[in-house]
Parts: structure tokens; C-alpha cells; sequence
């Protein structure tokens, strides 16, 4: 276990993989942790030093007691890379960690070669929504969201097929505290990155899900036309691809990211 400390909160990483590969940040979704990625590693670890990490509020990182926007998820990322020892990454992101993936490009393209930006958008509402969502958690906890938030994560079919698959990711979602959860679901909230896309010189892989309806795929298309030099990548699942597609999600980040 790494941990990183940023004005004091404390930032759970894992770097891993051979030493003088090309490094890989990966950036997990509201509501997991770093272990979100594990059904990639064994493919990215035979290409990629990877440097995994639990957003703020989320698996082993702190919580903290103040609101926060783009700007602190984004600069949590290179305080971990500063303390990992690496200067200058590529940069996978899925939902909210492709929100920061935004935020980054535009701030800090100095550190980062390709990005890729999953299961996300510049703007992702309405706020009536996440208000709604963020009162439910205050009163009745992670719980009473559950069932919600895996419609939204998983196909019918990958809900009807077998349930240990996703048995990993509900107790990622359990476990998550529910301040720090509330806390990001604001951050999302709040975020509106549409007028840093124009901005963005880098190279970008967009990848959205067909069934996705958290993040549709009509809103991947307007993330990638919105920046010059972005792919745009349509796979056959809901909000989480990377674990209901994970081969196919896998093979989509090492060809994007090893063309570099």
C-alpha cells in the first residue's frame, strides 16, 4: 500500500508493472475504488507500469471535511504521480475519472501523453437528479442506492447473468463512505467542462457504451467531436464497460495508448 498526502488527506495507490514501461494512470468511477480495474491488469501489466488510485472519498483515500470541485480531483492525480515518482503519464478515466481526465488535458497537458476518457461527458446531469440521489444517501445510506446504480452500471443481460462476476463491484459500492460519496456526487454535479474541450491538444480516445444511460453514447460523440484530435469508440454495454466488455475494453486502451 502507497499513500500520498495532499493538504493533508490521505491518497491510496498502487503503482505496478515493469520498470521503464510507459505509465498508465488509471482513474476509477463514482462509487468504486482502484480495484475497479483489476479485470484489466493482467493485459495492461504486460505493456504498462500502472498507477492505480482510490479518488478522494472513495476505497482507502480520506475523506474531506470541505466541498471540492474538478480542480482538486485533478490535482490529487498529480500529487500521486509527484509521489510515485513519475513525471509524465498517459491517462484512462471512466464517469467521474474521465471528468477529471477533462480537467487535466486542458490544465496540465505537460504531464500527460494520450488520454482515454470512458463511460463519460463534459456535463453530466440534471442536478435535480444528483440532488435527489445525494438526499437519499444522507438519510438512508449506500444501501438504499444499490439497486439503483447497477441498473445503471450493467445491461440487463450482464444483471440476469452470473452474480459473482458483480459481486466484486457491489462491495466496492458498499464499502464506499457515504460523505465521500455525497461529496463527489456534487463535484460531478457542479462540473461543467465544456469550454475546456477546445482547448485540448491531446490525443483522446473517447469510449462509450450503446446501452449506457447514465452517459449516452449521443454524449461520447459530442466529447469527441468537441476535441480536435479524439477517436470515438461505441462498445455494446452500460455504464461500466471496462468490467462487463473487460477484454474488449482492454484491447481498446493498449492499441489507442501504445500507437504513442
Amino acid at each position: 500500500m502507497s499513500i500520498a498526502t495532499r493538504d493533508g488527506l490521505r491518497l491510496h495507490y498502487k503503482l505496478e508493472g515493469p520498470a521503464g514501461a510507459p505509465v498508465l494512470v488509471m482513474s476509477n468511477s463514482l462509487g468504486t475504488s482502484l480495484s475497479m480495474w483489476d479485470p484489466q491488469m493482467p493485459a495492461l501489466l504486460e505493456r504498462f507500469r500502472v498507477l492505480r488510485y482510490d479518488t478522494r472519498g472513495h476505497g482507502a483515500s480520506g475523506v474531506p471535511a470541505a466541498p471540492f470541485g474538478m480542480a482538486e480531483l485533478g490535482a490529487d492525480v498529480l500529487a500521486v504521480m509527484d509521489h510515485a515518482g513519475v513525471g509524465r503519464a498517459h491517462f484512462c478515466g471512466l464517469s467521474m475519472g474521465g471528468m477529471t481526465g477533462i480537467w487535466l488535458a486542458r490544465h496540465h497537458p505537460e504531464r500527460f501523453g494520450r488520454f482515454v476518457l470512458a463511460n463519460t461527458a463534459a456535463l453530466i446531469g440534471p442536478p435535480a437528479g444528483w440532488n435527489t440521489r445525494i438526499e437519499r444517501v444522507r438519510a438512508e445510506g449506500m444501501a438504499a442506492i444499490a439497486e439503483g446504480v447497477l441498473a445503471r452500471w450493467f445491461t440487463p443481460a450482464a444483471l440476469a447473468g452470473d452474480p459473482a462476476r458483480l459481486a466484486p463491484v457491489l462491495s466496492m459500492l458498499a464499502a464506499t463512505d457515504a460523505d465521500g460519496y455525497v461529496a463527489n456526487c456534487a463535484a460531478v454535479r457542479d462540473a461543467d467542462l465544456r469550454g475546456l474541450l477546445a482547448g485540448i491538444d491531446a490525443r483522446v480516445l473517447v469510449i462509450a457504451g450503446v446501452q449506457d444511460a447514465a452517459t449516452t453514447p449521443e454524449q461520447g460523440r459530442e466529447l469527441a467531436d468537441g476535441i480536435a484530435n479524439a477517436d470515438y469508440l461505441a462498445l455494446n454495454a452500460a455504464h461500466l464497460s471496462n468490467w462487463e466488455l473487460p477484454a474488449e475494453f482492454s484491447d481498446a486502451v493498449i492499441n489507442f495508448v501504445s500507437e504513442a
